[in-house]
């Protein structure tokens, strides 16, 4: 039966055969109904690519300031500064929480914030140095490429410049934010003072040169068509090919309270939990072989869906989100412990692995 239904998906079976998707195949997986065989399919795909391991890492969040020039539509996160709520750390107090999140265990440090209009570069290279100093082991993941690019015409300095001097500060690795969705037809709705898709990929592709590797996200579950998703999971392809700079693939999904898509009733209701195990399964078949950790935000998905991603695809959790405070803005619990995340997949018969950033085992269980 099953060998029946894939002859019926001409991507699907190109998938199987272990070619490279196109533009138009990952059209045909968006708009396939079958679920249960693009999942399959992307599940039979990610066990021949990475095997039966589950990874994720010892994660704290960090977000050094909520004050920003943007104000992005789908954002709950930003303030424009006046606000009793407006913060912004001191490279000290910065130091002082990576020294709480060494004791809880994380491996990583996660630091982004919002494009402060009055943080000049030397802010941004202290906060590097004081964490190194006095915690050289601890694997400082900070500044996304929209950050960086907005830093650059803040300040006047190159983006190659700026990248180099914040590495030798100390920066190991760029988490994948602010990618959002490259197509300009619908990031020009949802995005709001950020640079472009093009400009986000132009500067994470002058980090890659310089040896600093990212993630990648994607912002999924608002306005966007199928055409959209396709779009940025080719680019990014072509940008891997190009760098193999990417570390790990994250489809971000939408969490809607507390926005203004919401408040502006432009998006009703989040997305379907069908609609996101499309987008794993499919993120899976389109990146195989190029970029092969497709990762399982749970923060975003929920424990429960993430296990079914997992199975769909999925190949990786990102990690324990200590303290992670933009999806909890918008009304989502985070935090969880590595005992909790490797019984996550204990429960769907997978192996657990905690590893660092770069995809290096640390541990199993």
């Amino acid at each position: 039966m099953l060998r029946d239904l894939i002859k019926e998906s001409k991507a699907v079976e190109r998938a199987l055969a272990g070619e490279e998707l196109s533009y138009n195949d990952g059209l045909e997986l968006m708009k396939d109904e079958n679920l249960f065989l693009v999942g399959a399919s992307a599940d039979f795909v990610r066990k021949k690519l990475v095997g039966e391991k589950v990874t994720f890492a010892a994660s704290y969040y960090m977000n050094y300031t909520n004050v920003c020039a943007a104000s992005c539509q789908m954002c709950a996160f930003y303030r424009k500064g006046d606000e009793s709520d407006a913060y912004t750390l001191t490279p000290e107090q910065i130091e002082k929480r990576v020294a709480i999140a060494k004791q809880m265990g994380a491996t990583e440090v996660h630091i982004v914030g919002g494009f402060h209009p009055k943080l000049q570069l030397d802010y941004y290279e202290n906060m590097m140095r004081i964490i190194k100093k006095n915690h050289p082991e601890m694997s400082i993941k900070a500044f996304t490429a929209a950050e960086i690019f907005y830093l650059s015409k803040l300040t006047k300095n190159s983006v190659k410049e700026i990248l180099s001097r914040l590495k030798d500060a100390g920066l190991d690795s760029m988490p994948g934010g602010g990618a959002e969705l490259f197509h300009p037809e619908v990031r020009a709705q949802i995005v709001r003072g950020k640079c472009t898709g093009q400009e986000w990929l132009d500067t994470i592709e002058q980090a890659h040169k310089l040896g600093i590797k990212s993630n990648v996200t994607m912002l999924y579950g608002h306005i966007e068509k199928p055409e959209h998703v396709i779009d940025h999971l080719v680019k990014i392809r072509e940008l891997q090919k190009k760098t193999g700079g990417f570390i790990t693939f994250i489809p971000l999904k939408f969490s809607l309270d507390n926005t203004e898509l919401e408040q502006q009733h432009k998006v009703e209701h989040e997305c379907s939990s069908i609609y996101d195990l499309k987008i794993i399964a499919t993120s899976r078949l389109m990146l195989a072989g190029v970029l092969n950790n497709i990762s399982v935000y749970w923060v975003a998905f929920g424990k429960k869906l993430a296990q079914v991603a997992l199975s769909n695809g999925g190949s990786d959790l990102v990690g324990t989100a200590f303290s992670e405070e933009i999806y909890k803005a918008a009304g989502k619990p985070t935090n969880s412990s590595v005992l909790e995340l490797a019984t996550m997949v204990k429960e769907i018969g997978r192996k657990p692995v905690q590893r660092d950033t770069f995809f290096k085992e640390i541990r199993t269980f």
